[in-house]
């Protein structure tokens, strides 16, 4: 069953069924309206059948399922090791971001949560599930290693929640969550929810849910309108253009603060160096960054004392700022769904937002994919003196990757900057042909030694394995004035009869 945003009545939280201290939190909250995936959701959950919730980002899809999943855990207790519910995330950011709405509305009820996710020490989260948990809340692969470790039992699970679905599935989970499936009572109730459900992602979800209720409010792949689209695009391929180009639009625009996404987590680093060097507020957030330092980041970024977030697409789901103003998109992203996910950061709840894409000549194919996905026009975006400054840029020989990581630049150079070679895999031609010289020149390195150290003393030459010296021979290798191994000091004379000859030692003699 499918029902569209304009088959949803008006309503209100009160008339959804939820209980007086969680309206009360919602009050609290500032909310009075459940957006559309709310008011249809909420009361599917309550009633305990498995549900696909499908909605553009920034709808609200997250309190669709707590609110419901608080209602329900108000009665009943919690058990040592054995959730009660059970919360699947693909990144730790929407796993954080899922825990503040679980903290937020059910701050008026006795639950207890805990969090699960990688660079988040076990001993505090260990201490919670012993005392039992209604709220679980994890990353996959940190659950399946708790759970390894016998710190978790998830026959107690009574609701599954699968969030940003086809994220999971497709990233790569699929075994993970068949595994931790296969752990979980087969009576409970499976919610999945997502802003897009590609059809081979939606039959491989099939497998988790039993005859699920489908609320879709939106089109599938459907930017929200509040967010005004445009794209920039550049002559040249190289990185160098791509910078600079990124530079001259945030200062083109009323930017109060804005997130640029990267494709590849080497150029979330480089673009930062380069806005900072340039005199812009920005910091980075990816996946190898420490935990502890990616939330310290996010937290100055949602305060408002860090103007520009540089992020990999582990920020592109779940990371929850309502007043972002920007979004630039580096290059189009390696998977058109992703765009609409980044640009869905800005224009939520309401707000007007603006997204710019950046696109090279060897971006034009995913920008075409990207146009299509979303079936609809993005404006050209046209920043005076633009084009010439890129025009008369000089090579960038030091450019460090790509958006996209594959093709050459119209300059000759590959992705990295280096020439003729591939971003990824192999060396390019021109590092070979410099370790070709280094080879050369060390060859030659004797005979410059020679001469630069004629006034000083001779050393003594360091033996080499073929020709150790005799003072001090070594078990299994060559010793003694010919060479001659141990194995062969030990075969008999020619005649049968091995002596020293002429070499008796002085204390035979005596």
């Amino acid at each position: 069953m499918t029902d569209t945003e304009n088959d949803i009545p008006k309503t209100t939280f009160a008339a959804l069924g939820l209980g007086p201290k969680i309206l009360q939190s919602i009050e609290e909250a500032g909310y009075d309206t459940p957006t559309p995936i709310q008011a249809k959701a909420i009361p599917q959950v309550l009633l305990g059948g498995d549900v696909t919730g499908i909605a553009q980002t920034g709808t609200g899809k997250t309190a669709a399922f707590v609110l419901p999943m608080i209602h329900r855990l108000e009665r009943g207790r919690a058990r040592a090791r054995m959730p009660r519910t059970l919360i699947l995330a693909p990144t730790r950011e929407l796993a954080a971001q899922v825990a503040e709405n679980f903290e937020k509305y059910g701050k008026n009820l006795k639950l207890e949560m805990a969090l699960l996710i990688g660079g988040v020490s076990f001993k505090e989260q260990e201490q919670k599930l012993m005392r039992g948990v209604d709220v679980l809340i994890a990353t996959p692969g940190r659950l399946i290693d708790q759970f390894e470790r016998g710190k978790i039992l998830l026959t107690g699970v009574e609701i599954l929640v699968i969030d940003e679905a086809d994220r999971m599935l497709d990233m790569g989970f699929i075994p993970d969550i068949e595994k931790i499936c296969a752990l979980l009572p087969p009576r409970r109730q499976t919610l999945l929810f997502s802003a897009t459900m590609p059809p081979e992602i939606n039959k491989l979800a099939q497998r988790f849910q039993k005859d699920p209720m489908k609320i879709e409010v939106a089109r599938q792949a459907q930017t929200a309108e509040t967010i005004t689209q445009y794209v920039v695009k550049l002559s040249r391929n190289d990185d160098k253009a791509k910078r600079t180009a990124l530079r001259r639009i945030i200062e083109a625009r009323d930017v109060k603060n804005g997130i640029v996404f990267c494709n590849r987590k080497r150029n979330v680093d480089i673009v930062v160096k380069s806005l900072n060097k340039h005199g812009f507020d920005a910091a980075a957030i990816h996946g190898d960054l420490p935990q502890a330092y990616r939330t310290q980041t996010l937290d100055r970024f949602r305060d408002g004392d860090l103007k520009l977030l540089v992020a990999s697409d582990v920020a592109a789901r779940g990371l929850d700022v309502p007043a972002v103003s920007h979004v630039f998109n580096y290059a189009p992203p390696p998977k058109d769904e992703d765009y609409v996910h980044r640009i869905g950061r800005t224009g939520r709840a309401g707000r007007e937002g603006e997204s710019v894409t950046i696109v090279t000549p060897e971006d034009e194919k995913s920008w075409e994919g990207v146009l299509k996905l979303i079936d609809q026009e993005v404006k050209d975006l046209e920043i005076p003196g633009l084009a010439e400054e890129i025009e008369n840029l000089p090579e960038d020989t030091g450019g460090r990757g790509r958006g996209r990581g594959r093709g050459r630049s119209n300059s000759g150079r590959d992705s990295d900057g280096r020439s003729g070679g591939r971003s990824r895999g192999g060396r390019s031609r021109s590092r070979n042909e410099s370790v070709e010289d280094t080879s050369d020149k060390k060859s030659e390195a004797p005979a410059k030694a020679k001469t630069k150290d004629d006034t000083k003393p001779e050393s003594k030459p360091k033996p080499s394995r073929g020709n150790q010296d005799e003072s001090k021979p070594k078990s299994g290798r060559r010793s003694g004035s010919k060479g001659k191994s141990r194995k062969d000091d030990l075969q008999p004379a020619a005649d049968g009869v091995r002596g020293f000859g002429n070499d008796v030692p002085d204390f035979l003699k005596r």
